[in-house]
């Protein structure tokens, strides 16, 4: 996987009386979308299964970051933009 993958991260939603994150990743051409803090790949377009889980892994090693950009989004002003 290149250095090249650009990566967003949702706010905070509750899903099923849980809280939880989207984090998409893309090159440009693949796409993919997981969830925190589950940490785990729900939608993928062209990533490979070894990049899956690279990224994955990431997803576990910054776990503590991705929490605390997405705690900061506050997604009803963003949704006002």
């Amino acid at each position: 996987m290149g250095d090249s993958v650009d990566i967003k991260v949702s706010g905070v939603f509750t899903k099923n009386g849980k809280q939880i994150a989207y984090v998409s990743f893309t090159d440009g051409v693949k796409t993919a979308e997981g969830i925190i803090p589950d940490c785990t790949i729900t939608k993928n377009k062209g990533f490979t299964d070894d990049e899956i889980s690279q990224l994955e892994a990431y997803m576990k090693k910054d776990l503590a970051s991705l929490k605390k950009m997405a705690a900061g989004i506050n997604v009803v002003k963003a949704l006002m933009v």
